[in-house]
């Protein structure tokens, strides 16, 4: 098992119903999901979301056929996931605590603006946000996360669990800008910035200093090919790889349920010793998760901030993300590995 997969603890307190009895709350599209995708192995209690996904997702007549002879682990769903309309906060919700008293800490909180108070973050109904209020304003305000029932939310809130901090900056800066400037149809680089990231974002985190170059200069045979040895494999983590790409997108996961070729990603570099990839992948996404908010609390505060600093890395290129890449040729694909303004810079 993974080592972001924390095992589930059902509370004491909860009522523990077995999966013949629950019916699926969720449609069909939830079922989609390959939680074993390279792409999502680093999500924080993947092994909860998993298996309570798939089980509320499961046609009620699969639940019913159920084997008794499954393990109590297998079957684990709590009740309070699925007693309102609102499955997906509810599982959210139930998995950040679980990570909260995992880690023997209290849950994560809002970075407040210096009119504002720490708030405790958790996944609430779509409707308890205010007809009219920012989104980003009432999660700053309250800790408050309004969660849809849909893949798009379920994946938002599962960022939401594995990098707390950095969330907490950038809904930190969209605070910041809406005090500024109001809501409007233009929301200006700052938040530009923050969306193209939150939507689309990955990080690739790095031992030699070179890779991250040759990606930011469009260098793909430099970054991609032919390092590809340095690549960490996620499904076979290795003390001495140099460099890994962890998705941050909420929206890039939610398309890559139908893997296309052309889909691209807008990285950060995270520069690193050689001693964050010995680390257990726990413990690497928690390390990761404070120096990336660290990266984009200084990138934001940038009077001339853009999301054209943000790397993009067509996303079925990362070595071993997807099986074709394998083959050099891949990336003769000049579609989709362009060469990029910054090369065309320097050719000029």
């Amino acid at each position: 098992m993974p080592a972001s997969d924390l095992p589930t603890k059902p509370d004491s307190t909860a009522c523990i119903e077995p999966p013949s009895k629950i019916e699926g709350t969720l449609d069909n599209s939830f079922a989609e999901i390959d939680w074993q995708a390279p792409w999502l192995l680093h999500i924080t209690q993947r092994h909860y979301l998993s298996t309570t996904i798939e089980r509320l997702s499961r046609p009620s007549q699969q639940m019913n056929s159920l084997s008794e002879s499954d393990s109590l682990d297998e079957q684990y769903v709590d009740a309070s996931d699925i007693s309102t309309p609102d499955t997906i906060a509810n599982v959210l919700k139930t998995a950040m605590q679980q990570q909260a008293n995992h880690l023997e800490q209290p849950l994560p909180q809002t970075k407040p603006t210096h009119n504002q108070t720490p708030q405790t973050l958790q996944f609430v109904s779509q409707n308890a946000l205010p007809e009219g209020e920012a989104y980003e304003h009432f999660i700053g305000t309250t800790g408050n996360i309004p969660t849809r029932d849909n893949l798009h939310d379920l994946f938002n809130g599962s960022i939401w669990l594995t990098f707390p901090k950095t969330k907490a900056v950038l809904n930190y800066y969209h605070m910041l800008e809406i005090a500024k400037q109001g809501i409007s149809e233009r929301r200006g680089r700052v938040r530009d910035t923050i969306t193209v990231f939150d939507e689309n974002g990955a990080v690739l985190v790095t031992s030699d200093a070179s890779i991250g170059e040759a990606l930011v200069d469009f260098d793909w045979q430099s970054s991609l090919v032919r390092p590809r040895d340095k690549w960490d494999d996620p499904t076979q983590p290795d003390d001495s790889a140099q460099v890994a790409v962890y998705i941050f997108g909420h929206a890039l996961l939610e398309q890559l349920l139908y893997p296309r070729k052309p889909l691209c990603a807008h990285s950060i570099i995270i520069h690193v010793t050689q001693s964050f990839f010995t680390l257990p992948l726990a413990e690497r996404i928690r390390f990761l998760d404070d120096k990336v908010a660290e990266y984009m609390d200084t990138l934001l505060s940038k009077d001339d901030v853009t999301p054209r600093q943000l790397a993009p890395l067509p996303i079925l290129g990362v070595p071993h993300f997807w099986a074709e890449n394998a083959v050099p040729s891949f990336y003769e694909d000049s579609y989709v590995f362009r060469s990029g303004r910054r090369q065309k810079n320097k050719k000029e």
